[in-house]
């Protein structure tokens, strides 16, 4: 099994290689880059510099000035030329500098980890923490009154995308009953509050958040849960336990429930990259400075450095969470041998 996780992390390397090779290859060819932005932003603030007019934005630039963009930009040099240069820099951690911001692009991306960090763990675990149980419960009370309401309110959540469940938690319970604040991760005064307080500040504005990006994955996680105990309950297995004379209650607990959740295992890595990236959506909608919202405006903007920075951190995530979900899995079910002869 150690052979098999070498080599899993070691194919971290090319895959890695080929996720951001693609997009980086997409950010040189699509139009509205940097150069072109710095143009239109120069044309709209009624700058006029000595030159020939630039067609292609309508502003007007020195063919001397362009080149001297291009240099500062990368983009002076073939594709792959640049490509190397951008991978030997995140190899020595250094992520670039936004062309929106100035800044360096690990620094903006850093400022905005802690409200990322805590909604993507946050909901990570509350997902598990409710869905797990529930299906347990839907699994031992199927086609009860019980197991048909859940079933009604979470196929609910999963119907509703997860931004129009957050525009109406924020119409009924931020602006109409005003039960919680319309956005933000923490109040204007939070510095000034005790320990207590500040974690109470930081639920009361995550709460709606939190309920807006569990809608979708409650669903999934519930069900797959539920439809996984109720195959294992049908299993050779569970007819010998109840045999030996273990109730149905027993039996699960001690044979189906540890088999059940290797589906939920698999889905694991891919869970964490997800909440962790968060969503430009939700995050717009509450108005919280988290990695999603970031991505979504240097996409708009055209600032490709953080735009790769993101995916840079994403991708690998999403790598590292895979291997994570072959781990557990080896750990939820014994007979798993990765890469071992039977």
């Amino acid at each position: 099994m150690t052979a098999y996780f070498i080599r899993r992390f070691l194919l971290i390397i090319p895959t890695f290689i080929g996720i951001t090779l693609l997009v980086f290859a997409v950010t040189r060819v699509v139009p509205g880059g940097p150069i072109e932005r710095l143009m239109t932003a120069s044309l709209v603030s009624g700058e006029q510099s000595a030159g020939a007019r630039d067609t292609r934005s309508g502003n007007t630039l020195s063919a001397e000035q362009i080149k001297q963009l291009e240099a500062y930009y990368g983009f002076d040099k073939p594709m792959l030329e640049s490509y190397g240069i951008w991978l030997a820099k995140v190899l020595r951690f250094d992520l670039g500098e936004s062309s929106r911001y100035q800044d360096p692009v690990w620094s903006i991306i850093k400022e905005r980890f802690p409200v990322s960090i805590f909604y993507g763990l946050t909901t990570l675990l509350l997902t598990y923490i409710v869905c797990i149980p529930l299906g347990v419960a839907k699994a031992l009370r199927h086609q009860t009154s019980f197991d048909n309401l859940t079933s009604a309110v979470v196929f609910l959540g999963y119907a509703l995308p997860s931004y129009v469940v957050g525009i109406a938690l924020v119409s009924l319970f931020s602006a109409h009953w005003d039960f919680f604040p319309l956005g933000g991760f923490v109040s204007d005064n939070y510095e000034d509050l005790g320990t207590w307080e500040k974690f109470k500040d930081i639920f009361y504005h995550g709460t709606l958040p939190l309920i807006a990006y569990m809608a979708g994955s409650f669903a999934i996680t519930t069900f797959m849960m539920k439809n996984a105990l109720m195959d294992n309950q049908a299993a050779d297995y569970m007819r010998t336990a109840s045999a030996k004379g273990l109730t149905r209650s027993q039996a699960v607990w001690r044979h189906a429930f540890r088999n059940s959740l290797i589906p939920i295992a698999t889905s694991f890595g891919g869970n964490i990259a997800f909440f962790m990236s968060g969503s430009f959506l939700i995050e717009t909608i509450f108005n919280i400075d988290g990695i999603g919202l970031l991505g979504y405006e240097a996409i708009l903007e055209r600032d490709y450095p953080v735009v790769m920075g993101i995916l840079v951190i994403t991708s690998l995530l999403f790598l590292i969470g895979n291997i994570l979900s072959d781990f557990i899995v080896a750990l939820v079910d014994p007979r798993i041998r990765f890469g071992e002869a039977r």
